[in-house]
């Protein structure tokens, strides 16, 4: 399901949500992922398309400490254009690591199936 976001941050900025209820991506059953994806894929070009936006910015707020208000599953999309005064996703945090890559990486890679 897709609307408008009641409080938009830019002309056609979308949410795109799951029917499954899910408070995050990882709580959202397998099956129902590429639904969702498939979905935002849908929006974002009818976005691109029909507001003539030369780019995008999609991204999911996962978690309070993120950003996110309501605890439903949402994708926000972000029609981007020249001199909107928005920036790159990865603007959104300055939190560089204190470990090495390596150190991180292994972190990670030790939960990916658990």
């Amino acid at each position: 399901m897709a609307f408008l976001d009641i409080h938009p941050r830019a002309p056609g900025h979308t949410v795109v949500i799951p029917r499954h209820h899910a408070a995050t991506i990882i709580e959202l059953p397998e099956d129902k992922v590429p639904g969702l994806f498939q979905a935002v894929r849908t929006v974002a070009r009818g976005i691109e398309k029909g507001l003539a936006a030369p780019g995008l910015t999609i991204g999911i707020n996962h978690g309070k400490v993120s950003g996110q208000e309501i605890e439903h599953l949402h994708v926000h999309i972000f029609p981007r254009f020249s001199d909107d005064g928005g920036g790159a996703m990865q603007s959104v945090v300055n939190n560089p690591p204190q470990e090495s890559e390596d150190a991180l990486r292994e972190k990670i890679k030790s939960h990916i199936n658990a």
